[in-house]
């Protein structure tokens, strides 16, 4: 079987995997923590084209997961609209903020950009802060209505579990097909050279705005998600520890993958619940693995940029040539 053969496999694996795990694990817990992987996953896909295949990088897409949960939890808990109204609100104005922070990208590039998108971030927290009228400020939004679907109303664990990750499913699969036909390559050129793009003829201003779009639609559709999901939404989830977080998640993971972000965005969204997914590990240490996160973070970075520059996703690719030789 040649290596297009076994990336299927695995693929399908994974899929079903997903697919069945609520009707193996029965603890309502383990699965929120899934369900917690899920919407990680999801932003972390979005965050993989632009950063992963157009190579820019963004430190604000914890701002479009606040505006996608706070346009879902406004629409729905105050304003008394359907749930799906406010999933696809929140997508669409996520988007519009995507594309209001792709105009400085047109000129700026390397760690101007990043500082560009990081001052997008801060304003955005402070807009969730002070906002009170929308937001609830510091006090958060409560009374958000779990999702609801027609007549159905989705609030056990394993149904907002299948929810999440069937949109996740769906946005993967959708970036999928996109890196893997024009637009992908067209990223890919981007990514290796712009002047060299541009000189080729390739629409830079366009491919930079799709990218963007499209991390910031994910992660809004995350943000709505997370919102339905845990009910409650307040001002310091959407930090900037988040937005470095999901930035470390897509570079461990590796550039010019999907595979790679993914199963990186899994393992340490898994690291932050450690306690609760190994037996026998003390609160004292689960609590000081939580608290040198951003550090072991920190040193995952180091360690793939030294030893792995090409991420995950390249170690994934290497074994997989490798098989197809021998």
């Amino acid at each position: 079987m040649g290596s297009a053969g076994w990336r299927r496999l695995a693929v399908l694996g994974a899929a079903i995997g997903v697919a069945v795990l609520p009707l193996v694990v029965t603890n309502r817990f383990l699965l929120k923590i899934f369900t917690f992987v899920g919407l990680n996953v999801l932003v972390v896909t979005g965050l993989a084209v632009l950063l992963g295949y157009a190579g820019q990088i963004s430190l604000g897409n914890a701002a479009f997961v606040g505006i996608g949960a706070y346009t879902c939890a406004y629409l729905t808990a105050r304003m008394g609209l359907p749930w799906l109204v406010g999933f696809v609100a929140a997508g669409v104005l996520s988007a519009l903020g995507g594309l209001l922070l792709a105009l400085p990208s047109l000129r700026l590039k390397g760690h101007y950009l990043a500082m560009a998108t990081l001052g997008f971030g801060e304003l955005a927290f402070l807009a969730f802060v002070e906002g009170q009228r929308v937001t609830g400020g510091v006090n958060g939004f409560t009374g958000i209505p779990f999702p609801k679907i027609g007549a159905f109303v989705l609030k056990e664990p394993s149904a907002l579990y299948w929810l999440v990750w069937a949109v996740t499913g769906a946005a993967i699969l959708i970036s999928a097909n996109i890196v893997a036909m024009r637009p992908g390559r067209l990223m890919r050129a981007l990514h290796g050279s712009q002047l060299g793009a541009q000189a080729s003829g390739v629409d830079v201003v366009g491919i930079k705005i799709g990218a963007f779009v499209i991390s910031a639609l994910f992660a809004g559709l995350s943000g709505a998600l997370y919102a339905s999901v845990v009910g409650f939404i307040s001002p310091s989830v959407f930090t900037l520890n988040a937005s470095v977080a999901f930035v470390a998640m897509a570079v461990i993971g590796g550039t010019g993958s999907l595979t790679g972000p993914v199963i990186a965005a899994v393992l340490l969204t898994l690291l932050q619940y450690l306690g609760a997914l190994v037996p026998g590990l003390s609160n004292e240490a689960s609590q000081v693995v939580q608290s040198y996160q951003p550090d072991v973070y920190g040193l995952a970075i180091i360690l793939v940029v030294l030893f792995a520059p090409g991420g995950v996703g390249a170690l994934l690719k290497g074994r997989s040539k490798a098989r197809s030789l021998s």
